[in-house]
């Protein structure tokens, strides 16, 4: 068995909520949980009983209370907590007091502070100005807006009124907001007018106009400004944001709704058609988030929490959803690496952040600029590393325990915008082991199924949740009938979440995941995983990315890796040579691609992730519908003659 890179102390366990928790479910149920592993058999048993330790533990804000935990073990169909009524919103405002809710900086500015005191009046007034727009529970509220206060403030009103909350970064074109707005009809689109990126302004009001024009179902925009010179009069039907807030409201009038009652809309990528809306209930939300932040993550009210995001990923929902437990969140808009890639670091210094969210990619960037954040900053408060979007590498691992910090969790989470939430998750608890994912995440009932759906351990298999869990969709927006919806998660295994990720779950109850299953290569007969492949080649100095797809070829499949070389290093049959038998000893010569191409950059979503299903249908000349949905839609035209090549 292999060393652990981790372990917490004794005094770090016993402290953790997770303990706390444990202890809470022991005298419940009058059991005794001798490990993470007992607790976590029971979560996925006896879910109903562990669900409602979940309510009760986490003091669910609610007006009426449930009659039952579960109506039905069935999937999809599974009714959660009927009967009860909550808000959503109020039970993320539910701290009043003078300490920060939210630090928030933009790019290469100082940085502001909100109160929860603070937030409870702007959201009181954003909720009254809203009301008098005309907005209603059930209504749509979209929002084109950069990771700023206003965002929060305006989000936790829309649900305070019942309403359904929506947002996508302003990153997006105008065709990639049309095709996610355009379906759900909102009735007020709030916007930023500009925002910043890498020292560049981008204006917006000339997109917003467009945005109205496109979707007729707009009735008034709200412009949130970046300077006092703006005018309105640019954009039809519009105000400013000031003059939303410009009432005397004191308090918030909280709708009381049922459990699933919708908070937000969330979209998939759109690189394989039209985006799905997944509508996600708030007592789903809230439940799944509370486990997840307070247990797994073990944040507190005294920690400041930072997950580097936009308002289009759900990181961002989940990042907002700290409130609940009174931490401080700091938000950043901006470039992770502008004016130069000390940035993120020198705010974990500045502003004390104990827990910090980051990816694969923004890990590796600091390693090949061979940055050592632990000589260069202060970095005593940080506490757990999150990182996720996509898998991370036994480089990621080395370089963070010897650069950044030795006593330090770091946590590598997966989950999805399909379920806002996560199926694997670090643990207070556990130590941490280069390459995996701590642990399945409480409730969860997360198996790897070969491909005759059974499970197995130890074996690389899809990802699958046997069990239903609270923060499943509601359903999918515009899908009636639901076919969409059962034909994206049930159509494999009937009755069986599959996910669409390629996984292996190890012996000590820790998980491997391997990309997705929808890219995974199969030359032979046999299925590789794209990460092992990203891990070999994305730790050489020489690569600075890459993405690898499988191409039809003699009646079977190759292996084709694109690469995008350092600045300076051309991609010569030396290089080639040494990054197959590279992969060869970190994989196996299965991994080995048949052919290696140069490219200037790796086409991406605008969540950072790589997009081989649209490579995939390009190098075999098929169209890629809602390519302008990508963060780089032209870099799909790298991959048009490549049939050709040998």
């Amino acid at each position: 068995m292999k060393e652990p890179l981790w372990c917490p102390t004794h005094e770090r366990i016993e402290q953790s909520n997770m303990s706390r928790f444990l202890a809470y479910a022991e005298k419940r149920t009058g059991g005794a949980f001798a490990s993470y592993d007992a607790l976590y058999q029971w979560s996925i048993s006896d879910i109903e009983s562990f669900w409602e330790a979940v309510w009760q533990f986490g003091e669910i804000i609610h007006s009426q209370p449930y009659s039952r935990v579960l109506s039905e073990r069935t999937m999809p169909g599974a009714k959660w907590f009927e009967g009860a009524r909550l808000n959503f919103a109020r039970n993320l405002l539910r701290h009043r007091h003078a300490r920060p809710a939210i630090i928030a900086q933009r790019e290469a500015e100082p940085p502001t502070q909100i109160s929860y005191d603070e937030l409870h009046r702007l959201v009181a007034k954003c909720a009254h100005g809203l009301r008098e727009l005309g907005i209603g529970p059930g209504d749509r509220v979209a929002a084109y807006v950069s990771n700023i206060p206003e965002a929060v403030i305006a989000m936790l009103a829309v649900t305070s009124i019942g309403a359904v909350w929506s947002s996508c970064s302003p990153d997006f074109g105008l065709q990639g907001a049309v095709d996610r707005f355009g379906q759900i009809t909102p009735k007020v689109l709030i916007s930023v007018d500009r925002y910043v990126y890498q020292g560049k302004t981008v204006e917006l009001t000339d997109r917003v106009q467009h945005l109205v024009e496109k979707i007729p179902q707009i009735s008034k925009v709200v412009v949130i400004p970046s300077s006092s010179d703006f005018g309105t009069t640019d954009i039809n039907r519009a105000i400013d944001w000031q003059t939303l807030l410009d009432n005397n409201a004191a308090d918030i009038e909280f709708a009381e709704l049922p459990f699933d009652h919708p908070v937000y809309i969330l979209y998939s990528s759109g690189t394989t058609g039209i985006p799905k809306c997944m509508v996600h209930g708030g007592g789903g939300t809230l439940v799944q988030h509370y486990k997840e932040l307070a247990l797994h993550t073990d944040l507190r009210h005294e920690d400041t929490i930072f997950y580097y995001t936009t308002c289009g990923w759900m990181m961002w929902n989940w990042l907002v959803s700290s409130l609940m437990v009174g931490a401080t969140v700091y938000l950043y808009d901006g470039s992770p690496s502008y004016p130069n890639i000390e940035v993120l670091w020198q705010a974990i210094e500045q502003q004390k952040i104990s827990i910090f969210g980051t990816s694969p990619r923004f890990l590796t960037a600091c390693q090949h600029a061979r940055l050592i954040p632990k000589r260069d900053f202060d970095l005593s408060s940080l506490r757990t590393i999150l990182s996720t979007g996509s898998p991370l590498s036994s480089d990621n691992f080395e370089w963070v325990y010897k650069n950044v910090k030795s006593d330090l969790q770091l946590s590598s989470i997966s989950g999805g915008t399909d379920i806002i939430s996560c199926f694997m998750l670090g643990n207070p608890l556990l130590p941490v082991f280069s390459e995996e994912i701590q642990c399945r995440g409480l409730g969860m009932k997360v198996e790897a199924y070969d491909d005759n759906g059974r499970p197995v351990i130890e074996e690389t298999g899809e990802l699958v949740c046997t069990a239903p869990f609270p923060s499943m969709p509601s359903y999918f927006w515009n899908d009636p009938d639901g076919f969409k919806y059962r034909s994206a998660y049930f159509e494999v295994f009937p009755g069986v979440w599959r996910h669409g990720d390629f996984i292996r779950i190890t012996e000590n109850g820790g998980v491997v995941v391997y990309g997705r299953s929808d890219a995974t290569l199969n030359p032979g007969g046999v299925r590789i995983g794209t990460a092992e492949i990203y891990n070999a080649v994305e730790a050489m100095p020489e690569i600075s990315d890459s993405i690898v797809v499988a191409q039809r070829w003699n009646h079977d499949v190759r292996v084709v890796l694109f690469v995008v070389t350092a600045e300076g290093i051309e991609l010569d049959e030396a290089l080639k040579s040494r990054i197959r038998e590279t992969i060869r000893n970190h994989a196996t010569p299965r991994h080995v691609p048949a052919v290696v191409l140069p490219i200037r950059e790796v086409p991406r979503t605008l969540n950072g992730k790589k997009v081989e299903v649209a490579v995939t249908r390009v190098i075999h000349g098929e169209k890629v519908p809602n390519s302008e949905s990508l963060a780089n839609p032209r870099s799909l035209d790298q991959f048009v003659n490549i049939a050709a090549l040998g």
